[in-house]
């Protein structure tokens, strides 16, 4: 089994979102999400993880992250996509591109412009 790190990038009351690095690299993102008898979780992970490696991983977030959970699950749902990082966007990214160009009818406040 390889030796896989991962750093949080968010938490709510039931669900986690981590990054996990292999060494120094990021190699794919799991989201999970908790219900009171299954857990589920969306792995996103690079062209260059194998099929080996996509099944070492499940078993590792099942291990070190579901089965560790304050929540007890009888089961664990994985979905599995497999690309590329193209970039992270955010909707202030969105509301910078736009300032200043004048005829842009305003948006309300709270509201993502993508």
């Amino acid at each position: 089994m390889a030796d896989y790190r991962f750093e949080r990038e968010c938490r709510t009351a039931y669900s986690e979102a981590y990054t996990i690095l292999e060494g120094e690299t990021p190699i794919a993102r799991v989201d999970l999400h908790f219900t009171p008898s299954v857990a589920h979780g969306t792995l996103n992970v690079s062209e260059s993880v194998t099929q080996e490696g996509i099944q070492d991983i499940i078993e590792t977030v099942d291990q070190e992250l579901v089965m560790t959970a304050d929540v007890t699950c009888e089961d664990f749902v994985v979905v599995v996509y497999q690309g590329r990082e193209i970039g992270t966007f955010s909707s202030q990214d969105f509301e910078d591109e736009t300032e200043g160009e004048g005829d842009e009818e305003e948006k309300p406040e709270n509201k993502p412009s993508w």
